[in-house]
């Protein structure tokens, strides 16, 4: 089991890592909360309707305390709080939310464990392996990506 990347080249000219390879995480399927309690439920005792049912209260319940001005924080987990996007303005008198605040935004940190040696890992990405996606015939010299559609 590994991350699986996919590079790309920088085309942007006026950068000073022109032409430059870089990878990119590639995700190739998405698992739902259906799929995350039958895994669930396969790994523990209770059952994959009752872990519906917690997880569809915690997106309600999150929802309520994070529009409160509230970090949730999941032990073991990581923290969600919301961000804002605002416009700028002149003074603090000008300012104004339905004017200025252009987006709210979630925020998610992963939980940080220290050990005793000083390491800082983050839940999600101990141990985490990175391979490169299976090849699909690409020129990486000139850059051009090269497809062959068979049925």
């Amino acid at each position: 089991m590994a991350v699986q990347y996919r590079l790309y080249q920088n085309n942007n000219s006026r950068s000073n890592q022109y032409k430059k390879w870089y990878a990119r995480a590639v995700m190739i399927d998405t698992v739902d909360t259906d799929r995350l309690a039958e895994q669930i439920e396969a790994n523990c005792t209770v059952k994959r309707a009752d872990v519906l049912a917690v997880l569809s209260e915690l997106v309600v319940v999150m929802k309520q305390e994070l529009q409160n001005s509230k970090r949730v924080k999941l032990n073991s987990f990581g923290s969600f709080k919301l961000a804002l996007t605002t416009g700028p303005a002149s003074t603090a008198k000008e300012f104004s939310a339905a004017q200025n605040v252009k987006a709210v935004r979630v925020l998610f940190q992963p939980e940080l464990r220290i050990d005793k040696n000083g390491k800082r890992t983050r839940t999600f990405v101990e141990g985490c392996k990175v391979t490169e996606l299976p090849k699909n015939d690409v020129d990486t010299e000139a850059g051009e990506e090269q497809t062959e559609i068979t049925e």
